[in-house]
């Protein structure tokens, strides 16, 4: 798989996936994080809003913070949440700013974890 992973908005969300077919896949689970997002975004409008404004929100996933980098499934999940394609460099780092708290966020790989970020 590419080292570069994209996927159009317009892509229908993926239904009857197994657990192993999400996670195990050559995009380790990125385009199932990505499509969660997309879902969330459905359930919980607020909290897509102030994504769309570029605001970190809490998610299942590390965000990261000034110093720790945050994980790649975060960022898909907040791409899906913001209704943006999926882009995700799989091998560089993307570094984003949070326009409430002007603190830059590292997204890079082999950063893995499922507990919350710390807070700002």
């Amino acid at each position: 798989m590419p080292d570069i992973l994209q996927r159009s908005i317009a892509e229908p969300i993926r239904a009857g996936l197994t657990q192993d077919q999400r996670w195990a896949g050559p995009d380790k689970g990125l385009i199932w994080c990505w499509e969660r997002g997309r879902q969330k975004a459905v359930e919980e409008p607020d909290l897509a809003e102030q994504a769309k404004r570029g605001e970190f929100v809490p998610l299942a996933w590390k965000r990261g913070s000034a110093t720790l980098p945050g994980t790649l499934q975060y960022l898909a999940t907040w791409q899906g949440l913001r209704g943006e394609d999926l882009n995700i460099d799989r091998a560089g780092e993307t570094i984003l700013t949070c326009p409430k708290t002007q603190k830059p966020r590292k997204f890079k790989a082999g950063h893995h974890g499922d507990e919350e970020a710390e807070s700002e």
